[in-house]
């Protein structure tokens, strides 16, 4: 029984799927043109008919015009990053969320069903329902729903694309099953046979949807904004992950420049939840006059707007812009602009927590300049009437010019502040994508109102001489200071773990498509009288050592003439000369896959042993020989070889050289006794193929 987990119905009327299923018809009609402009471009380049060459020209120039539409609606899916914002998102700066590539189905039961036919040489009637459940899974990934099941499900399938690779993908040969892939981004198709691309657009998927996830979440409570910052952040994983890994990706939303940009991108997305957490602490706590952690917000705004803007110029540098929607490389420069407006402002807030009424901060100011004078006048000689006249003199004049500096500074912040709201406020109409978006607005507004309220407080409160006096300030910037460290979350794969569905066809790493063997061959091998063979000719490689012996492992094994070695599968160690298994068929190095009609491909040395046991006087194997020699423990250098089959009559021997480089002196042998004759029935093939080079010659 196989567990399922089910994606969400793409019929289902919500505005996620509908918007997914235009991207799909989108994606198929730019294949269906791009098609179209390949073969205009092949017929205009094979054509010497210059009435055809122009007809073929002015049809290409539709293709293009067509393309380019189609390209600038998925621009514009792209850009409907409302639709994946929470439901009470009005006043709440909108988060970018990635949307799903797009895949042809695939059947996985004809190439597998043939694969393990051909490879495995089994019935590949046992694993339809291990197809069957891979197949499903991954028509079910292509519509995950927006949580934590549809994040178990790409895991799901994810894990279990490391079986399928294993198990049916051999490295030198075609299986005939290709993977195709949309664009995200541009919606151009791109088709590789290699799974690695397969598992690069199931983890793109899964970044997508904690994308997905993260823009979803509540940001009014302090809840939804820490579970906003976790997906964001396990989405940066990801896309890391992909970044790292996965090389030479043909579809552009795979490309490094891409996806170091979408990294980015989720990293200062998760600073900004951290950013409105501290907000919503601050006005939770009533926290209207603390200078300290307006500092703070204005030191997180100056970090979020430095993260922009060297976002929005490595953008500019590698020529991400032409691929990324309109939408994303306008709202990354006037977020830049928004949080340079927000520092200034609460910098500003800070300096007028501080600075009071003209008390406060002054007073402690005066003191301090006092103590100054003190120190100063120490050693001063004269009349103490002066000297007190003249401190207090000083500490007047030092204490309005200080007043006056500090009231020009906060003047200048605010003035920067306005400057970069009306920055902001004009980027966002000069983009077509940004211009329409009601709740980007409302926050870019609402911004800006604080700050014209602050501004006009702070010139009805200070008074007209003072700002006459005020001098203006060249420049005035805000240094960039977090208190958050954030961290890639990579892709927890153990936390989802699967069984292999295919785990019948053998332990993974003996049998893959990576190895080959040859096909198995049944063994009979029937015991007779003992006293053909030395009683301390078998030896059981086992783990107990001499209480396998003990046991009555070796009386019962002995005739057989075979040492089995290793756990699943058990291994034929050394094969006796001339002994039942020998004369069967039976190699040194051969796979035990089956006693007695049951399959021990996953049995242990000791289960092995004992089954053999059961068996009694009769064993029936099926053996496989590896045809990688790194499996193959090297030849014994004792001795010659036997290599003649059991049915073999010839009176001569073949007289060559054993593979250890020692010769064997031919022996005639006519005449022989019927009991050494009929000790034992060995069942096998007239001709054995998979014997070892000719050595030696018997006769029977």
């Amino acid at each position: 029984t196989f567990f399922l987990l089910q994606g969400s119905d793409p019929r289902a009327a919500t505005c996620r799927g509908k918007l997914q299923s235009r991207r799909c018809k989108l994606n198929q009609e730019i294949n269906k043109e791009l098609r179209l402009r390949a073969g205009a471009e092949n017929l205009y380049k094979a054509t010497t008919n210059r009435k055809l060459r122009d007809t073929v020209a002015l049809e290409l120039s539709f293709v293009n015009s067509n393309l380019q539409l189609l390209k600038e609606q998925l621009a514009e899916l792209n850009s409907s990053v409302e639709i994946y914002q929470s439901e009470s998102h009005e006043g709440i700066m909108p988060m970018i969320p990635l949307g799903l590539k797009e895949t042809k189905e695939i059947n996985f039961m004809e190439p597998f069903s043939d694969f393990i036919l051909e490879h495995y040489s089994e019935e590949p009637s046992m694993y339809m329902d291990a197809i069957a459940d891979m197949t499903d899974t991954r028509q079910a990934s292509k519509t995950p729903s927006r949580d934590a099941l549809g994040v178990a499900l790409l895991f799901r399938y994810y894990n279990l694309l490391y079986y399928v690779e294993r198990r049916f993908f051999p490295p030198d040969r075609n299986l005939g099953v290709y993977f195709e892939w949309y664009d995200s981004l541009t919606g151009v198709p791109s088709c590789q046979r290699t799974i690695a691309f397969e598992k690069a657009c199931t983890l793109f998927n899964l970044g997508a949807i904690y994308t997905q996830i993260g823009a979803r979440h509540d940001r009014r409570t302090e809840r939804g904004l820490d579970a906003a910052v976790d997906s964001f952040l396990r989405a940066a994983g990801i896309f890391r992950h992909i970044y790292d890994t996965f090389t030479n990706a043909p579809s552009m939303d795979l490309k490094p420049q891409v996806l170091d940009v979408l990294v980015s991108l989720m990293l200062s997305q998760a600073r900004e939840c951290l950013f409105e957490k501290l907000q919503l602490q601050i006005e939770a706590l009533g926290l209207t006059e603390s200078s300290h952690l307006f500092r703070d917000l204005a030191g997180e705004a100056a970090q979020l707007s430095l993260e922009y803007n060297e976002m929005h110029k490595n953008i500019q540098v590698n020529d991400t812009h032409t691929y990324l929607p309109e939408c994303w490389a306008g709202l990354v420069p006037l977020k830049a602009e928004l949080y340079k407006a927000l520092a200034h402002h609460y910098e500003a807030r800070s300096i007028d927590a501080s600075v009071g009424d003209g008390n406060g901060d002054n007073v402690s100011l005066a003191t301090k300049k006092s103590q100054t004078a003190s120190s100063s006048n120490e050693s001063f000689i004269g009349n103490a009437r002066e000297a007190l006249h003249h401190a207090t003199e000083s500490q007047s004049g030092d204490c309005e010019e200080e007043h006056v500096s500090v009231v020009a500074i906060k003047r200048t912040h605010l003035k920067e502040a306005l400057a970069s709201h009306e920055e902001a406020q004009r980027l966002q109409r000069m983009c077509r994508y940004l211009k329409n978006k009601a709740s980007l607005t409302q926050v870019i507004k609402e911004a800006y109102y604080k700050t014209q309220e602050e501004y006009e407080r702070f010139c009805l409160h200070s008074p007209q001489r003072k700002l006459d006096d005020c001098y203006d300030l060249v420049e005035r910037t805000v240094e960039a200071a977090s208190k958050f460290t954030l961290t890639l979350t990579g892709p927890d794969f153990t936390s989802y773990k699967v069984e292999d569905p295919f785990k019948r066809l053998g332990p993974i790493a003996i049998f893959s498509a990576r190895r080959h063997w040859t096909a198995p061959r049944c063994v009979r091998l029937q015991k007779g009288s003992a006293m053909y063979h030395d009683s301390n000719s078998y030896h059981c490689h086992c783990a107990s050592g001499e209480e396998c012996h003990e046991s009555g492992c070796k009386e019962e094994l002995e005739n057989f003439g075979f040492h089995v070695r290793g756990d699943a599968p058990v291994i034929i160690a050394h094969v006796e000369i001339n002994s039942l298994a020998d004369l069967g068929g039976i190699k040194e190095g051969d796979f035990i896959v089956e006693i007695a009609g049951m399959d021990v491909k996953w049995y242990s040395h000791q289960q092995v042993v004992h089954l053999i046991q059961s068996c009694g006087a009769a064993l029936e194997l099926k053996v496989i020989t590896p045809m990688d020699r790194n499996y193959l423990k090297p030849l014994s250098s004792k001795g010659s070889i036997s290599t003649l089959s059991a049915a073999s009559s010839s009176g001569v021997s073949s007289g060559s050289s054993s593979p250890t480089s020692t010769t064997t002196k031919p022996k005639l042998r006519l005449k022989t006794s019927a009991k050494s004759r009929f000790v034992g029935s060995v069942s096998s093939s007239s001709w054995n193929p998979f014997r070892r080079t000719p050595s030696l010659a018997k006769i029977f």
